[in-house]
């Protein structure tokens, strides 16, 4: 970094320990998967950054280092990240990718000679170069204003310190304790005495402590370019990895205009490949050429024209998609209003279809989304994830960092597929985050946790208020559906289904607005 922070003021933040101790019943906190507020003391860290002056940039940048200690199954310095923000003061929107790339070694005869058919989800070779914290510091030099160190603060103190478990972490813990149990170092930091802990027990990372405090003092470079980075990729070679130290030191966050499409009276922005982000935006425009106002919320109809665009989406996706560094393929024509009108006329208002195209393997995930607005303007539609819960199941040896599975869960070993594994080659990604604009304006901006169920309900909440005219509330209230197979391969090779929340009606839903909303 140029001029490196040199302070660290844990209490920057005025965060108060005993809250950070008390277990959590906050919305999210059940069975894994759900969305919702997944921390509580995530969130009042974000807030105090704004009531201290911080713009949205700083609180970003605060909340996703408090989650990466909150809910160290889901994010943090050995993860990903996207965002989309919009910089009030020059009127621009941005994106940025923060995924990482596969080792050197990776190649596809690599793994295939070893009689892998699939990518190993587990362990070292499921492991990408971490990209988070090169998004953080990007995020942090453009529009920052706040000394990072100080943003550090409470991160580093939650994990000093400890916090309470909640149920929802419990529950996650206990739920990828075989796999945790495997490495020593994710042993003993998440399976002490051999169990997950309990709700309201503490839980504290003295080692993931001293890689935050290091991060803060010496910035991003520590990870990619300096001693921290060399312990863990010492310990990832000591492993069997195939990472080289250029591997880390040419990691880049890439900063790009936002994909994006018209819908209604909006203009919608979301993250651009290797995010799935486009996929948002085509299921708009296959929606488009329907009447949804003219169809109850719930009723049978408009979720069976949601889940055909649904399923004309992902099998572009997974036809086409792949790296744009390795792979050419038609992006613009896919997120187009032509390419929508063709492929609309496929669905069948009163027939379920089954488009043509291989499902791509990927695995379960468990992912924290979160969107920032400050008093100036400016907005933060932001996610950020290891892949799987816990990632690898990979404690990076002494540095307390647990290492994603994004290589092992997004890569293909299919010769010729576009999403083959290659050396310094991304993965596709599900996460994605999108920002509404009115007249060039932020209007409404949201993700969701979720894997491939992200784009899906996010249709289903933006066509929800823009079709239906439901509140913010009602629409986030509502009950979700989603179509299966995806690209998960615990459902490959099933017959397609679609699954629904159980406060859905059996009944048939009468197709007319009038008939008010079922729940």
């Amino acid at each position: 970094m140029s001029e490196p922070p040199t302070r660290v003021d844990d209490g920057a933040w005025r965060l108060d320990p005993a809250a950070a101790r008390r277990p959590s019943s906050a919305p999210g906190d059940g069975c894994p998967g759900h969305g919702g507020l997944r921390h509580p003391v995530a969130a009042f860290v974000g807030l105090s950054v704004l009531q201290r002056g911080g713009n949205a940039f700083d609180a970003a940048l605060a909340v996703a280092a408090a989650e990466g200690v909150v809910l160290p199954m889901m994010c943090g310095l050995g993860g990903d990240a996207f965002a989309v923000v919009y910089d009030a003061k020059r009127e621009a929107l941005v994106g940025l990718n923060g995924s990482g790339v596969a080792a050197a070694g990776a190649t596809r005869d690599y793994y295939a000679s070893r009689g892998f058919r699939t990518m190993p989800l587990d362990g070292v070779h499921a492991v990408a170069v971490p990209g988070a914290l090169h998004l953080y510091e990007t995020l942090w030099r453009r529009w920052g204003s706040v000394p990072w160190a100080e943003l550090w603060g409470p991160a580093i103190r939650l994990a000093e310190e400890g916090v309470a478990i909640t149920d929802y972490v419990s529950r996650w813990i206990a739920e990828r304790a075989e796999v945790l149990g495997r490495f020593p170092h994710s042993a003993r930091l998440f399976l002490r005495q051999g169990r997950a802990p309990a709700p309201g027990d503490r839980w504290a990372g003295p080692d993931l402590a001293r890689s935050l405090r290091t991060v803060a003092t010496e910035g991003a470079a520590a990870l990619y370019r300096g001693a921290l980075g060399e312990r863990l990729l010492t310990f990832l070679r000591s492993e069997g990895a195939l990472f080289e130290a250029g591997d880390f030191a040419g990691q880049e966050t890439v900063v790009y205009p936002p994909i994006a499409t018209d819908y209604r009276d909006v203009t919608v922005y979301e993250t651009a490949p290797v995010s799935q982000g486009f996929l948002l935006l085509s299921q708009l425009n296959l929606l488009e050429g329907f009447d949804l106002a003219g169809l109850s919320p719930l009723s049978a109809d408009r979720i069976h024209l949601l889940v055909e665009a649904k399923k004309l989406a992902f099998a572009d996706r997974n036809r086409y998609a792949g790296d744009p560094a390795f792979v050419r393929w038609p992006l613009e024509r896919l997120c187009g209003k032509a390419h929508a009108a063709d492929r609309r006329a496929l669905i069948d208002p009163a027939r379920a279809g089954e488009p043509a195209g291989a499902w791509v393997p990927e695995y379960q995930t468990d992912t924290s989304y979160f969107a920032v607005a400050d008093g100036d303007g400016n907005v933060v539609s932001f996610i950020h994830s290891l892949s799987a819960p816990f990632g690898a199941g990979v404690v990076a040896g002494d540095t307390g960092i647990t290492l994603n599975n994004r290589a092992g869960r997004g890569f293909s070993l299919e010769r010729g597929h576009p999403n083959v594994i290659a050396p310094g080659k991304r993965t596709m990604h599900t996460l994605n985050a999108w920002v509404a604009c009115r007249d060039g304006r932020p209007w409404l901006l949201g993700g969701t946790p979720g894997g491939d169920q992200q784009t899906q309900w996010s249709a289903q909440v933006l066509t929800a208020v823009l079709d239906h005219g439901l509140s913010l509330q009602e629409a986030v209230e509502a009950p979700r559906w989603f179509s299966s197979p995806g690209t998960d391969p615990a459902n490959l090779g099933q017959p397609a289904r679609v699954q629904m929340e159980s406060r859905v009606p059996r009944r048939r839903a009468p197709s007319s607005p009038a008939a008010g909303i079922p729940w």
